[in-house]
């Protein structure tokens, strides 16, 4: 008897099964981003150990050993097939990985019709030191943001991202610690619940900087739930699909134990492509400048007269805001918004640009 197909409708939650599987009952285009921490296929030869014999505890799991490559990359097809299916056509996906599986993961990607917008190197500040000497040390991870397609109207909250970093556009080499001290999931022994666990800072940074709030992320090897941690805490939706019982309860014990942030705390540092276009005739419309008014430059000393159609007059030049700065200033171009000043009686010297942010904040309201 077919399953009947589980759709995104909002509900958190976490599934217990083999992601495939329950990505298959998924609604079709029913979410809005994917972040996948898939196996790596370490292929780890034997057990690892310290220069004083001590035993690493490494990623020795049985999810994480597959025959051959061919069969890995017949599981990556697979799964990203399936979250290919449920996201939306404007979505986006992330994938981590190291140099053991990224690449083979990034051509699967690429033939299955994803459209890579960038790579990212997550430089780790305490990397696990290469013991044996045989080699560099291992200290990054390397994550691909791509589109559903070369055409989708991916989500990227640049300004957002700026803000995020000290007003400084974000990069694509991200420096973070690995997930340590309380971050950590213990099991009953007090050890690592999770040998992969990642840090919330990396996914509060993908899940604020490409999706809105009210969003579906889908992370189908939701292991400890940093995910649906990170998105919770963001005001976004989640559904995590964990094969192993026990990843899975821990997940959800920790996600329960969450607050969400307050709404108004939610709100994301827009784009100035973002807001609406006012033209400087529309302050003349709405009578906050009216024709005649003399507008000034920031030291008053440079004048321009305003006229009916939204054009200034200066001397025997006349043009738009722009051009008219540009001219009296002898500059190849000025940001009139700001160059330009009315004073008043009352108020004193007043940039232009207040009128146009009333007007915004009118058209917003």
């Amino acid at each position: 008897m077919a399953r009947t197909p589980t759709r995104a409708d909002g509900k958190d939650r976490v599934i217990v099964g083999d992601c495939v599987a329950e990505m298959a009952r998924l609604a079709p285009g029913s979410v809005d981003l994917v972040f996948a921490d898939p196996p790596y296929n370490l292929q780890l030869g034997g057990e690892l150990t310290r220069p004083d014999q001590s035993r690493v505890d490494g990623v020795d799991d049985d999810w994480d050993k597959f025959a051959d490559f061919a069969a890995y990359d017949a599981f990556t097809r697979a799964w990203m097939s399936a979250a290919r299916r449920a996201l939306k056509e404007d979505g986006a996906l992330w994938v981590i990985g190291a140099y053991h599986n990224i690449f083979r993961v990034g051509t699967i990607l690429q033939d299955l019709g994803f459209w890579i917008l960038n790579d990212i190197v997550w430089r780790k500040t305490n990397p696990m030191p290469n013991f044996k000497g045989t080699r560099f040390t291992n200290a990054h991870e390397t994550l691909i943001w791509a589109a559903k397609s070369k055409s989708s109207k991916y989500t990227f909250h640049y300004d957002a991202l700026k803000m995020l970093n000290e007003d400084v556009q974000m990069r694509s080499d991200w420096t973070m610690p690995l997930c340590t001290g309380a971050e950590r999931l213990k099991d009953a022994a007090g050890k690592k619940l999770h040998p992969t666990q990642k840090p919330e800072a990396l996914l509060h940074r993908i899940i604020l900087g490409t999706t809105r709030p009210g969003e579906t992320v889908l992370d189908p090897f939701f292991g400890a739930g940093t995910t649906g941690a990170a998105a919770k805490k963001l005001g976004r939706r989640f559904i995590g699909i964990e094969r192993d019982k026990t990843y899975a309860a821990a997940a959800k014990k920790r996600i329960a134990a969450i607050d969400p942030t307050a709404p108004e705390n939610l709100v994301i540092t827009k784009s100035k492509k973002d807001e609406p276009r006012v033209p400087f005739g529309l302050l003349i419309e709405q009578g906050y400048i009216n024709p005649g008014d003399l507008l000034v430059s920031p030291d008053g000393r440079i004048k321009a007269r305003v006229r009916a159609d939204g054009s200034l007059a200066a001397d025997d030049f006349t043009g738009s805001i722009h051009r008219v700065g540009a001219y009296v200033t002898g500059a190849p171009a000025c940001n009139g918004w700001t160059f330009w000043h009315r004073q008043s009686a009352d108020r004193g010297l007043e940039s232009i640009d207040l009128f146009r942010r009333a007007i915004r904040s009118a058209m917003a309201g």
